[in-house]
């Protein structure tokens, strides 16, 4: 019975996390080393995973980590990125779509959470844009940067720069939850309450507005 408790009691709210990180491993093991901790909080917390796909960079780290640890993977990966030269090898289930487009869109609507971890250009672009969907009011679910080393300090002084020149309001700068350690950074996501005016309900965002079919709704 003890031990069944203790199992209950490390349960999360969420079911799935979307892990946003880098097709690179990074020049410092820091990173790597946040990957596979991430990694082994999320299956300590009964946490499926939802990423890219395949097994190169800090990518194929988190999801190995989650694999090995009995808990599902999915990889959503665009059709033309399959071959294994390309992204190695998709542990876990594999969910071939036909582009980036529908690629962000089907690892949305699997997530009950968002995560990224340092990464380039394309961990940016799926962290912005699902930043932007909350903002819009097309979900409401958290966001989170696991800012390693302080890899993120620089985007974060360019977010409050732009609520200081009046771009980014006060309250819809709170919807990014940052933390250094995955540990805190899932405890703050499960403490997150939505503080921004969203600019239309998520009623009111008609799929077609998205170019989304009912299939790809990524909305709670």
């Amino acid at each position: 019975m003890e031990r069944e408790s203790s199992e209950v009691k490390a349960s999360s709210k969420f079911k799935r996390i979307c892990v946003f990180c880098g097709s690179s491993h990074g020049k410092k093991t820091s990173y790597q080393d946040a990957a596979i901790e991430l990694g082994k909080v999320l299956v300590s917390r009964n946490i499926d995973l939802v990423y890219g796909g395949g097994s190169i960079g800090l990518m194929g780290l988190v999801s190995q980590a989650v694999h090995d640890g009995g808990r599902h993977v999915m990889g959503v990966i665009p059709k033309t990125l399959m071959p294994q030269e390309l992204t190695g090898q998709t542990v876990g289930e594999v969910k071939a779509v036909a582009g980036m487009h529908q690629r962000k869109a089907e690892m949305a609507k699997h997530s009950d959470a968002f995560i990224a971890l340092p990464g380039g250009y394309g961990t940016l672009e799926e962290l912005l844009e699902v930043i932007t969907w909350a903002q819009l009011g097309i979900h409401d679910k958290p966001v989170g940067l696991l800012n390693v080393d302080d890899y993120y300090n620089s985007l974060l002084s360019f977010i409050d720069k732009a609520v200081e020149e009046g771009f980014i309001s006060p309250n819809a700068r709170h919807i990014i939850v940052s933390a250094p350690t995955a540990k805190e950074l899932v405890k703050k996501l499960e403490e997150y309450t939505p503080r921004h005016e969203r600019v239309a309900s998520k009623l009111s965002w008609e799929t077609e507005q998205l170019d989304y079919s009912q299939e790809y709704d990524i909305s709670r």
